[in-house]
């Protein structure tokens, strides 16, 4: 299978569309990382050996992550002249029923979360029989442009994403369009870096290929760190030929004939599916010589990150893919000057690069009729803690947090109130509840003191300490500095110590105003974003939960029960029926007692875990 232009690229597709639109059904297991940790490769197995079994022609393939990540594995059914049926928490004890049901030809019943239309197919063709997707309360409110291919696609078939209209938009810029052309749609449509500063894309890209050089490289940032955030990881395991079409348009507009993904060594799945679509890619002439037929010739080349969170600022990123350790230079020069080995860089994070092929498809003015004045488009966000439903989420910028945390999300998990929300990482702030009717923009969370960052929404509970939340982001980034720079390296590691100490009850010297100061230190004298935005999750949590640093600071009391040196946990005889659950949960067994009787708690054991709390279901366990 070569694509040598338009027209047999358009070849492919039509004869590609019969994958997706099948004779014979159509099973796909949600096989991303998410999926497999839920337990997706069993159900996998489990489906394949009992089609053998039963005697039923289907096709059963793994495919990525459709979002709902709380609902895996996720299951989706494609019957002959059907919509897109899916399924949710599927076990494979339930494989033998569903195969069942689908040799009778009808859809299984139990664990339904609703339908989709197939999008190369022709809508008059098909019929549903159950609610629309859209309509579940986790997708209402999406716009999949970005994760439009996730769940439907197998990632390891470039056929499937020619079928759904996958290198159209490639196509398009270099057999119609100049780069200046390509520049400017890109430019007109709003675009902004996705992995958090929010720098306009096409300036970006006209800054870079403005600067002359004997070369010039583009690089996919993919050293994805922040705790809780996975968008980028989800876009390279489910759909990694997107990026790629994003990478080749990209380096046709720049000059580049170099293209570089850098993706984290923790990431071994994004590796292995990247790889094989840049092979797939290659010998599908899409890359090398001559892309079709343009005269453009362009190559990529995947490097493994070095393990450092630091590794995902831009010059650490480009000193480690040249083999040197990976800490950051100062700037300027910029890498649109002078970047990897001395020449002009361009370097874009895996979500920028995977919308370059909608702005050039659907053009700018559609995809800027998105979002808000400044912020165009979509976000991916990973929505993950204390919420009810967790996933990968994609909303118009601008919509509200409310609206992404409550009605998305379903609010708070096991029946708790949301507290506050942590965007940005640690890199980021925390946002009260009281607040979340601002829009989820870049200049909103800015003026919030928080950032948007790469996409991660941590949902925070009553149950969370905001003492607690900000010592554990300034341990991450304490641990993670590179240590070049004096004001990150002793600033990080002196407040680090403090909020230990403010959390262990000896915090009662502690000045808040100090720690203001010295924050403000930190931020305006460190040498890169890492620790220019460190202090983010303590200055925030200060300035909207400063009561709770006083109650542990004047009373030497955590008012949410999570400082363990600061609580006392209780059995409450009243309460308990001697269900022998907390007995069961404790790790030090340090709670005894016979069935049906009260139970006891061995103070000099107890290590404050609160996992007894977390399973008792009458209100027996009291933290004071």
């Amino acid at each position: 299978m070569k694509i040598r232009d338009e027209e047999s690229l358009h070849g492919l597709a039509e004869a590609a569309r019969k994958l997706l639109t099948p004779a014979v059904p159509r099973i796909a297991v949600g096989m991303s990382s998410c999926g497999l940790a839920a337990g997706a490769q069993h159900v996998m197995e489990a489906l394949e050996r009992e089609s053998k079994s039963q005697g039923l022609e289907c096709r059963v393939v793994g495919v990525g992550c459709l979002g709902f990540c709380s609902a895996e594995p996720l299951v989706e059914i494609i019957l002959p002249g059907k919509f897109r049926t899916i399924y949710g928490n599927v076990q494979d004890a339930y494989s033998a029923e569903m195969i069942a049901h689908i040799r009778e030809g009808r859809l299984p019943r139990e664990n339904l979360l609703g339908c989709l239309e197939i999008p190369c197919a022709e809508s008059s063709n098909v019929t549903h029989e159950a609610p629309s997707l859209l309509d579940h309360p986790f997708y209402k409110g999406q716009v999949r442009l970005v994760t439009r291919n996730l769940g439907l696609i197998d990632p390891g078939s470039i056929e499937e994403y020619v079928a759904c209209g996958g290198y159209r938009a490639a196509a398009k810029a270099l057999a119609h369009m100049s780069p200046e052309q390509v520049i400017e749609e890109v430019k007109r449509s709003g675009l902004r870096g996705r992995g958090g500063a929010g720098f306009p894309t096409g300036i970006k890209w006209e800054m870079t290929r403005s600067n002359a050089g004997s070369a010039k490289y583009i690089i996919m940032n993919g050293d994805e760190g922040d705790p809780g955030a996975y968008m980028d990881r989800s876009l390279m395991e489910g759909d990694p030929h997107a990026v790629i079409e994003g990478m080749i348009i990209g380096g046709y507009a720049i000059g580049a004939q170099t293209g570089i993904l850098y993706v984290r060594a923790e990431y071994p799945l994004a590796q292995k599916r990247l790889q094989a679509a840049i092979d797939q890619a290659r010998n599908a002439l899409l890359l090398g010589k001559d892309i079709l037929g343009s005269g453009f010739d362009f190559d990529m080349h995947l490097v493994s990150g070095a393990g450092a969170f630091i590794s995902g600022e831009e010059t650490a990123l480009m000193r480690s893919v040249e083999g040197r350790i990976a800490e950051p230079d100062p700037r300027p020069p910029y890498p649109a000057e002078v970047g990897l080995y001395g020449q002009p860089t361009c370097i874009n994070n895996v979500e920028t690069w995977a919308n370059v092929p909608v702005v050039i498809d659907r053009g700018a003015q559609w995809y800027a009729s998105l979002g808000t004045e400044k912020s165009k488009g979509t976000k991916l966000f990973c929505l993950v803690g204390d919420a009810a439903r967790t996933g990968l989420v994609e909303v118009p910028l601008g919509t509200t947090l409310a609206a992404i945390v409550h009605g998305i999300g379903g609010g708070g998990g096991s029946g708790l109130a949301v507290k506050a929300l942590q965007t940005g990482g640690p890199s980021g702030g925390c946002i009260p509840v009281e607040a979340f009717d601002l829009p989820a923009d870049y200049e909103t969370l800015q003026k919030m003191g928080s950032i948007m960052g790469s996409g991660g929404l941590v949902v925070m509970s009553e149950r969370t300490c905001m003492v607690d939340m900000a010592r554990y982001f300034l341990k991450f980034t304490r641990e993670e500095s590179c240590g070049k720079c004096t004001p990150c390296r002793e600033g990080i590691d002196y407040l680090s110590d403090v909020l230990d100490k403010i959390a262990c009850g000896d915090g009662a010297d502690v000045s808040i105003d100090r720690l203001e100061q010295i924050s403000g230190g930190i931020a305006a004298a460190s040498l890169c974003g890492l620790g220019q935005t460190a202090p983010n999750p303590l200055l925030t949590s200060l300035r909207h939960f400063r009561a709770e640093y006083e109650a542990h600071i004047k009373e030497g009391r955590c008012p949410a029960g999570v400082c363990s040196a600061l609580i006392h946990i209780s059995i409450d005889e009243q309460a308990c029926t001697g269900c022998n659950a907390c007995v069961e949960v404790c790790p030090v067994s340090a709670i005894s007692g016979e069935k049906k009787e009260p139970h006891n708690l061995n103070q000099s054991v107890c290590i404050k875990c609160k996992a007894c709390q977390d399973v008792c279901k009458f209100d027996a366990i009291h933290v004071e």
